[in-house]
């Protein structure tokens, strides 16, 4: 069987999201009925509430594939040969060469339709 098949989600996955959602859904709510309380009191409730909600999330079939996923992706960063600052600096001027180079011929194309029509119109 590949590693990339997925794994049927069991029942109590759908009671993880149910909960996950309800607790997304306090938050929303209580934020909102708590919003003469100060700032720092409610975000210290929204963010307890997104951690828990996060761990039982990930703590789903899905959460783990995803957390998998992100190990992953961390190790193939690692991998990324990345431009040195003379490459980096060499393909910033070209890019931004041809970005003025494409607006001045714009801007003539631009001028030259405008001086079309007002000879046309008027």
């Amino acid at each position: 069987m590949s590693s990339n098949a997925e794994a049927p989600e069991s029942r109590g996955d759908v009671f993880k999201w149910f909960f996950v959602l309800l607790l997304v859904m306090v938050g929303v709510v209580g934020n909102n009925y708590f919003s003469e309380e100060s700032l720092l009191y409610r975000l210290i409730a929204i963010l307890a509430l997104a951690g828990v909600a996060g761990f039982v999330a990930l703590s789903t079939v899905k959460g783990k594939a995803f957390s998998v996923m992100v190990r992953e992706a961390k190790t193939e960063i690692r991998r990324v040969v990345w431009p040195t600052r003379q490459e980096t600096i060499q393909t910033t001027l070209i890019v931004l060469a041809v970005v003025i180079f494409m607006s001045l011929v714009l801007w003539g194309i631009d001028s030259f339709l405008g001086w079309v029509v007002s000879t046309v119109i008027g």
